[in-house]
């Protein structure tokens, strides 16, 4: 009797003591940028296998789970191997950060247990170990590209240039806008909507009655809603996707692509725009290039050796400003033939703007006060002559030409209406008009493509690359 006594205090001791503490999970970035070993606690890292190498005494994993360019080494007994781990399987591996012997890596992992997750066959694997595939290869695979490693840096700097932006107009005061992917207006007046239709109205295309009462289209730009919401908040942005039905497959062109928009009141002057747009754009580089260092660089390495020295020149000096009269001149007097002859009034074509950036030394450039005619119908009439134009303003960057454009918006009413009711617009946009009778001030605003933003700070030639989900390709649309 007394020993069943002491079995059970025995047993009770032994359930009050505290559960084994689990392993804790790091990132394989966590692992990399520890300093010193987490005091011999057991360590938990999950990801895809990169290279596998198997010596008599030693197995030597690398491991990638997204959050970083370099790999974490991990170092096992060879009796952990199995058949099923391989390049591109998802492992588990639990075991303590050590102090690798490498001067390359600070840590690493040795492995008590490796456990594959989901293994991979290789063979099939279109992604092979240790190979450098061209971007053009890699773009086969719309579904796979994302484990490149060029692709996924470039995903990395995406996610951080996101951060930056948004980062830099909360800083800056700015309320962020969500407007409206499905509208009515099209802002640019261009004509190239994507319509919105139900399957029943496709197919009976007689039919009047429309699901919103009203053509729909989906946008091509947030500035209209925009300039509703900065009539309350005075400064306002928004950062979303936006669409274009033009029918191109260069490498230029994007169906659907994300805008940076932002709308300033109480502005009278052209020159507080393009302050923000420069602020912005430097702004953000530059956090984008303390954040991830090595990302860019893979960039400025492989892809565009001479851009890492652009940006560092851009970053310091201030941008150039011309007017669109003198850009023209500019170009008549080139010594370059142009395919599209310069002339007064018509537009800046690419090969317009990069000669413009080149001639003015290879940085970004406003071209400022364009034709009154050229651009639409919401920018501020310059009230000058004999050359009519408006305030408006492209800033032109090296190798890409048009990054951001923007302008003062007209805010006098007797001219907004009146240049509706020439274009025959005044009934659609009578809501616009109302903006301007209750409260109008000066005020102006810009946009930015994000993706020809990256383009440009990464040096990528095609902008399809630096889109998540490519739209079109490999025939199959993701």
């Amino acid at each position: 009797m007394l020993a069943a006594r002491r079995g059970w205090r025995a047993l009770r001791r032994c359930a009050a003591l505290p559960p084994a503490r689990a392993a804790a999970r790091l990132r394989v970035r966590q692992a990399l940028a520890a300093r010193e070993p987490a005091g011999g606690a057991a360590v938990r890292v999950q990801g895809w296998v990169r290279s596998v190498r198997s010596q008599k005494e030693v197995l030597f994993l690398h491991i990638n789970d997204g959050s970083s360019l370099e790999n974490l080494q991990v170092v096992a007994d060879p009796s952990l191997g199995t058949r099923d781990l391989t390049f591109g399987s998802a492992v588990e591996v639990q075991g303590k950060l050590v102090k690798s012997p490498h001067r390359m890596q600070n840590m690493e992992l040795k492995a008590e247990t490796i456990r594959v997750v989901g293994p991979c066959d290789t063979w099939a694997f279109p992604l092979k170990m240790k190979e450098r595939h061209p971007l053009e290869y890699v773009r086969q695979f719309p579904h796979l590209r994302c484990r490149n490693n060029t692709l996924s840096s470039l995903l990395r700097v995406r996610s951080e240039a996101t951060a930056a932006i948004h980062s830099f107009f909360k800083e800056s005061g700015y309320v962020h806008i969500h407007t409206p992917i499905i509208t009515s207006n099209d802002c640019e007046g261009a004509g190239e909507l994507f319509q919105i239709e139900t399957l029943n109205e496709a197919k009976e295309p007689a039919e009047k009655n429309h699901f919103f009462d009203v053509p729909a289209f989906l946008t091509v730009s947030g500035q209209l809603h925009l300039e509703v919401m900065a009539g309350a908040f005075t400064h306002v942005f928004t950062f979303g996707p936006t669409f274009r039905a033009e029918n191109s497959q260069s490498r230029r062109h994007l169906a659907e692509f994300y805008m940076v928009e932002a709308e300033l009141s109480f502005t009278e002057s052209l020159q507080d725009i393009m302050q923000v747009m420069e602020d912005l754009f430097k702004t953000a580089t530059s956090t984008v290039l303390s954040k991830c260092p090595h990302d860019v660089e893979l960039f400025h390495k492989y892809i565009a050796p001479a851009q890492k020295g652009r940006l560092e020149q851009m970053l310091k000096k201030r941008f150039v400003t011309i007017t669109y009269s003198e850009a023209v001149e500019i170009l008549k007097q080139a010594s370059q033939a142009f395919t599209f002859k310069p002339e007064w009034g018509c537009d800046l074509q690419t090969e317009h703007e990069k000669y413009l950036v080149k001639h003015c030394g290879e940085v970004p450039l406003f071209v400022i006060n364009y034709p009154y005619d050229l651009k639409p119908f919401y920018m501020r009439d310059n009230e000058d002559g004999p050359q009519h134009t408006v305030a408006a303003v492209d800033l032109l960057v090296p190798g890409i030409g048009e990054l951001c454009g923007g302008s003062l918006r007209e805010e006098r009413l007797p001219f907004i209406e009146s240049r509706l009711q020439r274009l025959g617009l005044a009934d659609a946009y009578q809501w616009y008009l109302d903006l301007r009778k209750f409260g109008s001030v000066p005020h102006g605003g810009f946009g930015m493509g994000f993706e020809r933003y990256l383009q440009y700070i990464l040096g990528v030639d095609n902008i399809k690359d630096v889109i998540p989900f490519p739209r079109f390709s490999h025939s199959c649309l993701l």
